[in-house]
C-alpha cells in the first residue's frame, strides 16, 4: 500500500498560520490547570487528612468519582450542563479550563495526600509542642517538605495533562492537535497532519519527562 506521504507543505508560515494558536492555548490550559489543579487539591488533600467526617466524605466522594469517569466525558458535561445552569454559553476555551482543573484537582489531591503523609509524624508533634495551630504546622513544616517529596510526580502528572489537553477536540476548542487538524483539512493532507502531531506531542513530552527526572535525581542527592 503507498500512502504517498508528502510533508513538504508542513513549514513555518503552516506553522505560524494553523500550529502556533493552538500550542498557546494547549500551554495556557496546561498551566492553568496544573496551577488551579494543585491548589484546589492540596485543600482536598487536607480535608481528607483533617479526620473530621463531615470533610474526609465530601473529600473523598469528590476523588473517587471524577477519577472513575473518563476525562472526555467530563469535558462534554461541563461544556454541556454548566450553560444549560447558569442560563449561557462559556465557550469552548473557559469550560475546557474549568473542567480540566476541577478534573486534576481530583489526581493532584492524591499526590498532596501521599506526600503530606510521607512527612514524619514527629515533625507534626514537634510543631505542636512549640505552640503552632495545625495551619502554621502545615504551611511552615509539612506542605514545604511535602512539596519537595512529591514534585517529581506533580510534574509527571502534569505532562499527562498536557497530553489529555488534546481531548478538548471534543467540544472544539483550538488547541495544539485542533491547529494540526485544522492545516491538514485546508492542505488535504490529514495523515501527515496526525503523523506530525504525534511527533510534536512526542518531543514535547519526552523533553520534559528527560527534566524530569534529572529533577528527580538532584532532589535525591539533596536529601
Amino acid at each position: 500500500m503507498n500512502l504517498n506521504l508528502d510533508f513538504t507543505f508542513l513549514n513555518w508560515n503552516v506553522v505560524s498560520a494553523f500550529v502556533s494558536k493552538g500550542l498557546i492555548f494547549s500551554v495556557q490550559l496546561t498551566l492553568i490547570a496544573m496551577i488551579g489543579g494543585i491548589a484546589l487539591g492540596t485543600l482536598i488533600a487536607l480535608m481528607r487528612l483533617s479526620g473530621k467526617k463531615w470533610l474526609v466524605m465530601p473529600a473523598a466522594f469528590y476523588v473517587n468519582t471524577l477519577r472513575s469517569i473518563p476525562l472526555v466525558m467530563v469535558i462534554l458535561w461541563f461544556f454541556l450542563l454548566i450553560p444549560l445552569l447558569i442560563g449561557r454559553p462559556l465557550g469552548a476555551e473557559l469550560s475546557a479550563i474549568i473542567t480540566f482543573t476541577v478534573f486534576e484537582a481530583a489526581y493532584y489531591s492524591e499526590i498532596m495526600r501521599a506526600g503530606i503523609q510521607s512527612v514524619a509524624r514527629g515533625q507534626v508533634y514537634a510543631g505542636y509542642a512549640v505552640g503552632m495551630t495545625y495551619r502554621q504546622t502545615m504551611q511552615l513544616i509539612v506542605l514545604p517538605q511535602a512539596f519537595r517529596n512529591m514534585l517529581p510526580v506533580l510534574l509527571t502528572q502534569t505532562i499527562i495533562l498536557f497530553q489529555d489537553t488534546s481531548l478538548v477536540y471534543a467540544i472544539g476548542a483550538y488547541d495544539l492537535y485542533k491547529g494540526f487538524e485544522v492545516a491538514g483539512k485546508n492542505f488535504n493532507r490529514p495523515v501527515e497532519t496526525t503523523i506530525a502531531a504525534a511527533v510534536v506531542y512526542f518531543v514535547i513530552c519526552f523533553s520534559l519527562s528527560m527534566l524530569v527526572r534529572r529533577l528527580q535525581k538532584k532532589i535525591a542527592i539533596i536529601r
